[in-house]
């Protein structure tokens, strides 16, 4: 084998684990997007051969991902891609939920600390009021106390996560470089 076929072995091998890992490309999934916990209603065209990302959604603030299932995906690549999902759907839940709990305590301690006041929440004009930004860094405090073993949890599971993934996408690539080789050899015995 030349030098130059197996530079361009190590190169795809390089770009398939870059672009599993990187998220920049369109994605769909091995969940068709009516079952996936986003609110999406994109779905790409059938012959796409990349990963699709979505705007954000409304409640976690992330952007979804669309994987694509290649034709000829291994066991390994379908339990990869899997895990993605996965991790993405749990990410996905635990910002949701997070970002709805942040809003509602935020909105109660603006209106009690206003009640203390005896001032309404609106102003004569119709608009709501605010704090300043030194009572609203009593909230934010509060709030990051409260939560700070939940985002610890959150995470060490994040990483954990992610360790797994990045572990998995080396074995894929691995394996699908092995694969390119017993090509490679199976044509030279010819």
């Amino acid at each position: 084998m030349s030098l130059k076929a197996t530079g361009c072995i190590f190169r795809r091998s390089l770009c398939y684990a870059v672009r599993c890992s990187s998220g920049n490309v369109g994605r769909y999934s091995s969940n068709p997007p009516n079952k996936q916990e986003h609110s999406s209603k994109f779905i790409p065209p059938a012959e796409s051969k990349h990963d699709w990302i979505d705007p954000p959604d409304r409640l976690s603030n992330l952007r979804p991902i669309i994987y694509q299932i290649p034709e000829n995906e291994t066991e390994l690549g379908k339990q990869l891609r899997n895990l993605r999902q996965e991790t993405e759907d749990w990410n996905h839940a635990f910002w949701a939920n997070q970002n709805l709990t942040f809003n509602k305590k935020k909105e109660d301690f603006i209106l009690s600390k206003l009640k203390e006041k005896g001032i309404t929440d609106r102003d004569e004009k119709g608009r709501k009021r605010t704090l300043n930004s030194e009572e609203m860094a009593v909230f934010y405090k509060r709030f990051l106390d409260e939560n700070h073993v939940r985002h610890n949890s959150y995470n060490k599971e994040w990483y954990r996560r992610n360790f797994t993934i990045t572990l998995l996408m080396g074995r894929v690539a691995f394996h699908d470089l092995w694969r390119m080789f017993d090509e490679i050899r199976g044509r030279r015995k010819r």
